[in-house]
């Protein structure tokens, strides 16, 4: 299927419309900055059933360019006139990489909801890139303006634990068929908080108003976690936050981390091929990548590699329960004392 047409299945959009935290992420940073968009030229990228443009007709845009390559202009359309906002919403039909706008062909803010599952899958970033490049005014928004993809070890009890017991009888057998299932690519799961078995690392950062194209091609970091609960090490869990502009209050910030209310992108696991028992204060070594597919630029790839925490250097810091990060620790903590009491 043609990408931009995969956009016009009506599931696809009923879904996100459905996601009340998303919805009011937006809703909250669009309508919350009226300070910002009053007056305001906006381009919505990837419009869809425009929803984005209508909450900036609603927090007084001037104009509003609903851009979309999908079929689904054609219900964009119904809904700006369904909120009488023909006057300030013009919906174009084509891929923002090629269309121009009226004008200048110049816009103030760029809104899209660009994210796919763990952030970058998907590769409509690629479109808000060009589109800031092409059309933003210099010292223009972009809602949102930053974005953060985290990781972090995590049980999978739906590929293990939850199947000793199905009506009475023991499913392991099959769980390990369907573990072994999962390991060709990344589950999409609602991964509850006491599973995430440490605090996150970062994996990436994206600054959106000076981001590149080439900087979301590949990133790679070694993670060195720390257990913070016993349990059984089963997967990297990936989520991602995204910060939106604001003049006049704390940034409205729309997350899919576990810990918060349940989003369409859940959290995404990368299942590990075996299954391992951790304790609290164990460090856990691995090196994970994001990478764009080589053969579609839309699509990404993960891959995990398991490490040994012993051939990974600890941080000057570590809180592990390896003998050396204990002394080192009491060496610190030792000395920090000392220059208190001088």
């Amino acid at each position: 299927m043609d990408y931009f047409q995969s956009y016009a299945d009506l599931e696809v959009h009923k879904c996100m419309l459905e996601d009340s935290a998303r919805n009011s992420a937006y809703f909250q940073a669009i309508l919350g900055n009226k300070d910002i968009f009053s007056g305001q030229t906006v381009l919505d990228v990837g419009a869809g059933t425009g929803i984005l443009s209508v909450f900036c007709a609603q927090a007084g845009a001037k104009r509003v360019y609903a851009v979309e390559a999908s079929d689904t202009y054609q219900i964009s359309e119904e809904i700006v006139k369904e909120n009488k906002c023909e006057d300030i919403i013009k919906v174009i039909h084509g891929d923002v990489d090629t269309v121009s706008l009226p004008e200048d062909g110049k816009v103030d803010i760029i809104v899209s909801e660009w994210m796919g599952h763990f952030l970058l899958h998907e590769g409509m970033l690629d479109s808000v890139i060009r589109a800031r490049d092409k059309f933003l005014r210099p010292g223009g928004y972009l809602f949102p303006e930053n974005a953060t993809l985290y990781c972090s070890p995590c049980r999978v009890p739906s590929l293990n634990e939850d199947w000793k017991n199905v009506s009475g009888v023991s499913m392991l057998s099959f769980s390990k068929r369907l573990q072994n299932n999962s390991l060709s690519s990344p589950l999409l799961l609602n991964v509850k908080p006491e599973h995430i078995l440490s605090e996150p690392e970062i994996l990436l950062w994206i600054d959106l108003r000076e981001a590149t194209v080439d900087d979301v091609n590949c990133n790679k970091i070694q993670h060195l976690a720390v257990v913070d609960k016993s349990g059984r090490y089963q997967g990297i869990c990936l989520w991602f936050t995204c910060s939106f502009p604001s003049l006049t209050s704390e940034p409205v910030v729309l997350s899919t981390s576990a810990e918060e209310p349940l989003t369409h992108w859940k959290q995404t696991v990368v299942a590990l091929p075996v299954d391992i028992s951790v304790e609290r204060g164990q460090p856990i070594a691995y090196d994970i990548s994001i990478r764009r597919s080589p053969d579609n630029n839309r699509k990404y790839g993960l891959e995990v590699e398991m490490l040994d925490p012993d051939d990974v250097v600890h941080p000057e810091y570590c809180t592990c329960f390896k003998t050396r990060c204990i002394l080192t620790r009491a060496v610190l903590e030792k000395y920090e004392n000392e220059q208190m009491q001088e």
